[in-house]
């Protein structure tokens, strides 16, 4: 049986950490008064289960813990310098990396330039592009749950859009590309501060599904981030998806089998307006999206590539750090292991 490790890590992205907590393993999150970014702990509506533990900061350089995950470069570059002891900065480290670069797209050099320090990507495509430079990377890619029984029926015949404070983000996120194609097509946008753009406001992370259940697609505007919980778990509950084809939506999204993949603005409104028009094909294409879903991001293989991230670089590390040790540097990446749509983490050593 493994060893239940203590991982430090932070609260950055909170329907991730939610997930990432079904991992067999104790998560411990700092906290500090107000709880600003990143010190969050146990907040919002999500319910948390028992595995995750709010400490203040101040009190976590006199924790005993096996390895420490940093989610975010202020992670890195910040507060493991404010929270951490010099013993602590020198455990068995991870840093999880959830977007793609911004600088460049292909010669952005990782903050993260420590040998011994796995950097963990949640798309192949992010993987692809940021260069790590003498760090060792892996591949787990999303994990999703939703409410037993909630299936698409998709009587609204209108498209969902899920983006946080949109109108802030700009180009990266599509603001434009929705403004444009909403003055087109019927579209509701649904997330934190959508209300300054005419939208139906915050969603709870758990009532979210229902919701996406009653609309007839779900369009991605998004140019430029990584692939988004809320685009999988749409998939999982049945509704066709409608992107741009970009980052990694373009190997999840296969046109005209689980929804539209298009660079071009006027092919996906004529590809949303087919499917207001025609929900027949709106069903055809959401079965396969929930078969895609459940091969592809399916929670117990999310639960176990990280059980084996974290297991498998502790050990190393501990080696390693014996008289007379070394860790095998290298990468871990997501490919088919035999069955189709299936993913699985291989060895690869470079070079």
């Amino acid at each position: 049986m493994t060893r239940r490790l203590r991982i430090l890590t932070w609260h950055v992205h909170g329907a991730y950490l939610w997930y990432l907590s079904h991992i067999p393993h104790d998560l411990i999150v700092p906290v500090k008064p107000g709880r600003p970014e990143g010190y969050g702990g146990r907040s919002g509506t999500l319910r948390w289960p028992d595995n995750l533990y709010e400490v203040p900061a101040g009190q976590v350089a006199d924790l005993e813990l096996d390895a420490v995950l940093f989610q975010s470069h202020r992670n890195w570059l910040v507060d493991q310098h404010e929270i951490l002891t010099p013993t602590q900065r020198r455990l068995p480290r991870l840093h999880l990396e959830h977007d793609p670069p911004r600088a460049s797209p292909t010669d952005t050099v990782h903050p993260v330039d420590d040998p011994e320090v796995l950097v963990v990507h949640v798309t192949p495509f992010n993987r692809l592009m940021w260069d790590c430079g003498p760090c060792p990377t892996a591949v787990v890619e999303h994990g999703v749950t939703v409410p037993a029984g909630v299936r698409w029926h998709g009587t609204r015949p209108r498209g969902a859009v899920v983006v946080n404070d949109l109108d802030r983000r700009g180009r990266r996120l599509g603001a434009d590309v929705f403004e444009r194609l909403a003055a087109q097509v019927p579209l509701d946008l649904i997330g934190m501060g959508s209300e300054r753009l005419g939208g139906l406001g915050e969603v709870p992370h758990g009532e979210l599904p229902a919701l996406l259940a009653s609309y007839r697609f779900l369009f991605n505007p998004i140019r430029w981030t990584s692939l988004g919980l809320s685009v999988c778990e749409a998939m999982l509950v049945g509704v066709p998806v409608v992107a741009l084809a970009t980052t990694e939506m373009s190997t999840v999204v296969r046109s005209g089998h689980n929804g539209y993949a298009e660079t071009d603005e006027a092919a996906l409104a004529a590809r949303m307006s087919h499917l207001i028009e025609r929900p027949d094909v709106a069903a055809r294409l959401g079965a396969n999206a929930r078969r895609t879903a459940r091969a592809r991001f399916g929670l117990d293989r999310f639960v176990a590539d990280w059980d084996a991230v974290l297991t498998g670089h502790v050990e190393a590390r501990r080696r390693a750090d014996r008289p007379g040790g070394s860790a095998e540097r290298g990468h871990l990446r997501c490919v088919p292991p035999g069955g189709a749509g299936e993913r699985g983490l291989v060895g690869q050593r470079p070079g």
